[in-house]
């Protein structure tokens, strides 16, 4: 058989699966689904820009053009599906019906039975709105604790975001396994299943059970929450969502580090806002032996006064730190209202330490080193040589 043989069977003949033997060639698939297809795609592609072109033309605020151009694309995709349908329905031809009904029975038919269980292709796919809806559920009964039950019982957020963050939990559980009764799944069949694939998936997923036990721990205690400004194993960052296996810890650069629960169980973790959020901070700075320490003290801390993250009270306290080599070390102690504002209450004050010390003439020394050369007579030279 020569090759242009082979070509022609391939594209040409009618495709055959199994027993099934479909009214169409890979040729009419390509010219009359795949083809037709991407024209749409590329009419949708143009559609699409020009309709964002005709919006700024026409200067339509902001709002609307939003909404406009959303629901545009809404539609003009819910037509795509649609004009692909039409495109797979024109190769089966006046055979739609039967070819639809082995195609259901297909899907229907379980590849996988146990007890009053059957689980079959359509199964399958009904899990995912299952899983979108109880993600949805335990999303919206946090949204509504959040704003009127737990707001109106007087406890503090390390208890609000437990009570939150369980109930959420809860609620997708149960709606989950209702959820599976609902599509035909019988939970103790389920449960015996689970039950022999733990045995021999155990040791394999040892990580990611301590990572889910680790989560429930996290949420249950409260020791971590969202929002929270946390240093753990050289990674200082802000808590931004707590899952049951990892932890999304936003950096000070803005990068969004994934970090495993377990990691945050079995290392020191320093909570800068675990039931405060304020904050002592201090600054050091040296000066040299000239100067007036009594008006160095006072001028720290007048400076800092003006300090916008400042609290007063507790004030702020200078104090001698010690004696080094190049001069003497200087720290002003502060507390700020809020952690997220470590790094520039910090900054602002060195800034304005040096500014102040300038005005003032007071000397911020740097190391130096004094090197004495010892004028030797012309006997000490012969005698040494």
């Amino acid at each position: 058989m020569t090759f242009q043989e082979i070509l022609q069977n391939l594209f040409l003949d009618k495709i055959s699966i199994g027993t099934l033997n479909l009214p169409f060639s890979i040729l009419d698939v390509l010219f009359k689904v795949m083809l037709p297809f991407i024209l749409v795609i590329i009419s949708y592609k143009l559609i699409t820009m020009a309709i964002k072109k005709l919006l700024k033309v026409f200067k339509v605020k902001e709002k609307v053009s939003v909404n406009i151009f959303k629901w545009s694309r809404r539609v003009l995709r819910v037509t795509a599906f649609f004009a692909l349908i039409a495109f797979i329905g024109s190769l089966l031809g006046t055979e739609i019906a039967n070819y639809m009904g082995k195609f259901i029975k297909l899907m229907n038919d379980p590849f996988f039975e146990t007890g009053n269980t059957k689980i079959s292709i359509v199964t399958l796919l009904m899990l995912i709105p299952v899983f979108m809806a109880s993600s949805w559920s335990g999303k919206y009964t946090r949204r509504i604790l959040d704003k009127s039950f737990i707001n109106n019982l007087g406890i503090d957020e390390t208890r609000k975001f437990s009570i939150g963050s369980m109930t959420r939990y809860i609620v997708m559980a149960v709606i989950f396994l209702f959820g599976l009764t609902v599509i035909g799944i019988d939970l103790s069949a389920l449960g015996v299943l689970f039950g022999v694939l733990g045995i021999g998936l155990g040791f394999g997923l040892q990580g990611t059970i301590a990572n889910f036990f680790a989560g429930l721990f996290l949420i249950s205690s409260g020791h971590v929450k969202e929002q929270d400004r946390i240093l753990v194993d050289g990674i200082e960052g802000t808590v931004v969502h707590i899952k049951m296996l990892s932890t999304i810890v936003s950096t000070l650069t803005h990068e969004n580090l994934i970090i495993p629960n377990s990691k945050l169980m079995e290392n020191t973790v320093y909570n800068y806002s675990f039931d405060d959020r304020r904050i002592v901070l201090i600054n050091k700075i040296s000066v040299s032996y000239e100067s007036d320490l009594d008006r160095v003290i006072q001028v720290m801390e007048e400076t800092v006064q003006n300090n916008p993250y400042l609290l007063k009270n507790p004030g702020p306290v200078a104090r001698v730190d010690s004696f080094d080599d190049s001069g003497i070390s200087m720290k002003l102690i502060s507390w700020i209202d809020d952690i997220s504002h470590k790094h520039e209450y910090i900054g602002w004050v060195n800034l304005e330490l040096w500014r102040s010390f300038k005005n003032e003439g007071i000397d911020i020394p740097y190391p130096q080193l004094d090197v004495n050369l010892k004028k030797q007579t012309e006997d000490e030279i012969i005698k040494r040589s």
